[in-house]
């Protein structure tokens, strides 16, 4: 499962680092058929992936489209079982890559094939066609010169010590990958210090030598300022053994008329120069001691083309290894998506009530909840629900804000869970639904228009043993007197078909007077008010018992949470 993640990730081009969550096309194969269906596997998943890290972790979700196939969800179960639990927090530390190295040194790409040159243009260096030898001539000033594709021009290039040759374009500028790995440092740090998978292990212990080549430590190439202060401090040494000497005439004479010291003199400018740690060759040994300026310039120049060419031709030797170095750190950053997922949704699992683990729903004919609690709500009471051969069809009744809604959304977050092949709390078996339709509680008008639109939308159910309905107060969208009769045609027609059935009404009296066979009224009862007035509501339905909605219950709590006087007069006349 984790190699599909990976690779829809790489497919996608999705990445830790990105500012949001990229839009995905859905397969389109969902089973959820109305869009407020879908509105709720929408909050599922919301609910699911709250805590992830990385915006687009989210989208991993795509890798476990709708299916028909038990294999496939129980496949997925297995996966989920087999997260172990791990503290995420270290990701909250990984941050975008930033480059922070560059090479010291000017490189230059040249070459005498104008096909390989309209390449080399492409891979962020300074690229040159040499045409003559002036062409070749003008290369001095750059520390490397890289060369491919060069023949005619092969001996003049040689004589340049900065000159690195390479065999192929696609090893020309390996120190593009350096740039690319250097962003990775702290990351890198951050990672091996941290649980992470085996995978992520293995792709770090692979990447790790790489590092080496950043940490180069460059040799110390001399400036003509240090070497002018290093030979104040000569003539000072010298100066002050010769005072300690005593100089014959002849020796005098000698430095004075043919410029030359004595051997004793020459002895201690040598020993002074020597201490210093430069080179005899870039002094004029004379009193005062002065500098070879032109043989300290190249000098320069020798110890800078070796330095520079010393890191080229390393980074040429690790050419196979740094040229691994981008599809390592991409499937790094998948991986790291992968482990914000598993260690998330893992976290998830392990949440919840303490006393209740979470159970992965099961496969069967009928729709059986055992225990069952909702996932969007706080210490919520469980339910016991059911359907079957017997009664395909539950009318649910019962008071208002008394939770008929809040059922019919557990219904559906439980088959969204059971599809990705997670667990839920509570004891669920489902069958394999292929077609769900949910008709939210209306917050349009009445209209003629609105009752056309759902019993349109009713004439497009595909109907079978494998459709779900799910339908809240529809008696909104017409009129109460014939709302009851359509109701109970309603489910009477998908009953026939084979359909399961939950509709939630308020007419559950007027349709228990024409109940058609394969259908139970089931209720969702008010018992009062608590010391807050609060409605007291026992939210596990009771299966075959007719529930009102109690409306004088609500009407008795308004009058006594609110100081206006028609809620009082409501309550006294309901009393009466």
């Amino acid at each position: 499962m984790k190699e599909k993640l990976i690779k829809f990730i790489l497919e996608n081009n999705l990445s830790p680092f990105g500012s949001g969550k990229s839009l995905i096309k859905s397969s389109g194969n969902s089973i959820y058929k109305t869009r407020d269906a879908k509105a709720i596997h929408a909050k599922v998943l919301s609910k699911i992936s709250s805590k992830f890290v990385f915006s687009e972790t989210a989208n991993l979700w795509n890798c476990f489209d709708f299916t028909d196939n038990i294999n496939t969800i129980q496949q997925r179960q297995e996966f989920f079982r087999s997260l172990n639990l791990k503290d995420s927090e270290f990701l909250k530390e990984i941050d975008k890559p930033r480059a922070s190295w560059k090479p010291r040194y000017d490189i230059v790409a040249v070459t005498e094939d104008e096909s390989t040159f309209i390449a080399l243009n492409k891979l962020g260096c300074g690229a040159q066609l040499l045409v003559s030898e002036n062409d070749v001539m003008d290369l001095e000033r750059y520390d490397i010169i890289q060369v491919v594709d060069c023949s005619d021009f092969k001996i003049l290039l040689e004589r340049l010590p900065q000159s690195v040759f390479v065999d192929s374009i696609e090893n020309i500028y390996l120190e593009r990958y350096l740039e690319k790995l250097s962003g990775w440092r702290e990351n890198f740090a951050v990672l091996n210090r941290s649980d992470v998978s085996e995978n992520i292990r293995s792709l770090l212990k692979e990447i790790e030598p790489m590092f080496n080549l950043l940490e180069n430590k460059e040799g110390k190439i001399i400036t003509e300022s240090e070497v002018e202060r290093i030979v104040e401090e000569v003539n000072e040494v010298v100066a002050g053994k010769i005072k300690e000497m005593t100089i014959s005439g002849e020796g005098l004479m000698k430095i004075l008329s043919e410029g030359k010291m004595p051997p004793n003199i020459l002895e201690i400018v040598r020993g002074a120069i020597e201490a210093s740690g430069l080179s005899e060759h870039i002094f004029n040994l004379q009193i005062p001691v002065t500098i070879d300026y032109k043989e300290l310039e190249e000098q320069i120049k020798r110890q800078s083309a070796s330095e520079f060419t010393d890191l080229a031709e390393r980074i040429k030797r690790s050419a196979e290894e740094l040229k691994k170095v981008s599809g390592i750190l991409d499937r790094l950053s998948a991986l790291l998506l992968v482990e914000d997922f598993c260690m998330e949704v893992s976290q998830w699992i392990n949440s919840g009530s303490e006393n209740k683990e979470k159970q992965y729903p099961t496969h069967s004919k009928n729709l059986h909840f055992s225990d069952a609690s909702n996932m969007f709500l706080d210490n919520a009471q469980s339910i016991s629900f059911q359907l079957d051969n017997f009664n395909r069809c539950s009318i649910l009744t019962g008071a208002n804000s008394g939770g008929k809604t809040t059922l019919l959304e557990h219904v559906l977050q439980d088959i969204s869970l059971f599809q990705l092949g997670l667990p839920v709390c509570g004891e669920i078996h489902l069958p394999m639904f292929t077609d769900v339709y949910y008709f939210a509680k209306s917050k349009g008008s009445t209209s003629k228009g609105a009752f056309e639109t759902l019993l349109t939308q009713m004439s497009k159910i595909q109907p079978g043993n494998k459709t779900l309905i799910l339908a809240d107060e529809i008696e909104a969208v017409t009129e109460p007197g014939v709302a009851g009769k359509i109701i109970s045609a309603t489910a009477e027609f998908f009953i026939e078909k084979n359909c399961f059935m939950i509709l939630a009404t308020h007419l559950g009296a007027e349709i228990q007077k024409n109940l058609p066979n394969g259908a139970r009224i089931d209720g969702i009862e008010a018992k009062g008010l608590d010391e807050n007035f609060n409605l007291i509501v026992n939210h596990n339905p009771v299966l075959g018992r007719l529930a009102h909605s109690t409306p004088e219950l609500i009407v008795e709590r308004m009058a006594n949470n609110y100081p206006e006087e028609y809620f009082k007069h409501l309550h006294e006349k309901m009393k009466s």
